[in-house]
């Protein structure tokens, strides 16, 4: 009587890419990584896509390979344009999964076992995890108690139709992931992670949501301002405008125009009915800026810049 022979299983390979400019808190962001309880059955790796002119961030990876236990892969991949940054990592990407994480957040320890038990569940192409962001006590008030900057998924008809890459898992295998990359030409404005998860669902792909997969942002003094609210708001709504122009024309760009239009003044005007509330005031007022950025992107005005020359000062 033979004995079968049992093969064991395969390990599940999960790469992290890390795009970073110029960014000191790149070194917690990887030693967070350090710190993850890993997924039982897979192996983990790091990839660092350096977006400088000059690959400042090498020495800084270099000191850290030491610290942390999973290879690391160090990527130069020139200059200031964050698309070139996040297609350099789906490119040298190796494994079943890719996780995107930013280079100015800390991951949970079991951030990756959430994600990957989400996406196991569902079969899901993309998981999105929650960013909670952490506020210094020099933040304005109403800015703490309204949690202005934490990012969370939304949902229209019970379903995911967008995402981001600050806190994301994808299956590398997906039809709806593999060979798609990120637009070059929205590299300097922001919109390019929008646009990659709107044309994955648009083409059958499913997002999915692990409500406890955290990673934790800390709001920095320059980004606790209404200013940079305001301005971010808008090239949300201006990607978004530019999204349904794709598909629009003619009237139906005309009706949606004006949709954006009566909505900003809506949101304007319950803002000034909270004038003695800060918290509603000013949500009420940054949404009313963003339906402003849907009209302005309606309308085929260029989107704003946010990476490079902005990230570099």
């Amino acid at each position: 009587m033979s004995q079968q022979s049992s093969s064991p299983t395969p390990l599940v390979r999960i790469d992290i890419g890390i795009c970073t400019y110029r960014r000191p808190s790149l070194d917690e962001a990887l030693l967070s990584l350090a710190m993850l309880e890993v997924p039982a059955g897979t192996s983990l790796r790091i990839i660092v896509a350096d977006n400088d002119k000059t690959p400042s961030a090498s020495a800084r990876v270099e000191a850290l390979r030491p610290r942390i236990a999973h290879e690391i892969a160090y990527v130069h991949c020139p200059a200031s344009n964050i698309s070139i940054a996040r297609n350099a990592c789906l490119d040298n990407a190796t494994g079943d999964f890719l996780a995107f994480i930013d280079d100015d957040e800390d991951a949970s320890e079991d951030w990756l076992v959430e994600l990957l038990a989400t996406a196991n569940t569902t079969k899901a192409d993309a998981v999105l995890g929650p960013v909670r962001s952490v506020y210094a006590d020099t933040a304005p008030q109403w800015m703490r108690v309204g949690d202005f900057h934490s990012t969370l998924p939304v949902w229209v008809g019970g379903e995911i139709r967008t995402g981001y890459t600050c806190n994301v898992l994808l299956r590398l295998a997906s039809p709806h992931v593999a060979g798609r990359r990120f637009n070059l030409a929205l590299g300097h404005t922001g919109g390019e992670d929008t646009e990659f998860f709107s044309h994955m669902h648009a083409a059958g792909g499913k997002i999915a949501f692990a409500e406890n997969a955290y990673v934790y942002e800390p709001v920095t003094e320059n980004r606790a301002d209404l200013g940079w609210l305001a301005k971010r708001r808008f090239r949300f709504g201006q990607t978004h405008g530019r999204l349904i122009q794709e598909t629009g024309s003619g009237l139906g760009r005309l009706r949606q125009i004006g949709l954006a239009a009566a909505k900003a003044g809506f949101c304007y005007a319950a803002a000034l009915g909270c004038i003695f509330s800060a918290v509603p005031r000013y949500r009420y007022a940054l949404r009313g800026v963003m339906h402003s950025g849907v009209v302005s992107g309606l309308l085929g005005v260029r989107e704003i810049r946010q990476y490079g020359t902005a990230e570099a000062a």
